[in-house]
């Protein structure tokens, strides 16, 4: 049995909502699911993502495969490197506790490239409800005729 990490749809029409499932690779999309591990919701800026990290990790050491979407999502939470970090220690490069400082490490450096990308989202948010277009006043040709008219009237 291959079993996926996938999404799974739910929303209303144009508003999708997705969780994040483990699921059995011959069931439909939307039907049957092993484990619920997260949820998506892409319509938000930016997109909001709760994940179980712990079960991601055991679904991807038990054998799961992700989705190109999930997949993604696992590497932008930082599954997929703690996965990498884990194997490095089974394999005896370091020790359990150098890979969870490393982790931290990214972890807190990844927090704050978030932060400052959503901090410059809200700026330029703020800049365009700040602009305000200036009107240039078009003369039609009745207004340009009507001082010369008067002015060779007074003369």
């Amino acid at each position: 049995m291959a079993v996926k990490m996938r999404l799974q749809r739910h929303g209303s029409k144009k508003r999708p909502f997705y969780f994040i499932v483990v699921a059995d690779g011959r069931a439909p999309r939307d039907g049957k699911f092993i484990q619920k591990i997260g949820t998506y919701n892409p319509l938000t800026v930016p997109a909001t993502i709760q994940l179980d990290r712990q079960k991601a990790l055991e679904w991807l050491n038990k054998g799961a495969q992700p989705t190109d979407t999930v997949r993604r999502i696992l590497s932008f939470k930082g599954v997929l490197y703690l996965k990498h970090l884990l194997r490095g220690v089974k394999l005896g490069l370091f020790d359990d506790a150098t890979a969870m400082t490393k982790f931290q490490v990214w972890h807190n450096e990844h927090e704050a490239n978030v932060a400052r990308r959503n901090e410059e989202h809200k700026s330029k948010q703020r800049a365009k409800k700040a602009y305000v277009p200036v009107v240039k006043k078009v003369e039609t040709k009745a207004e340009e005729a009507a001082p010369a008219a008067e002015g060779s009237s007074e003369a």
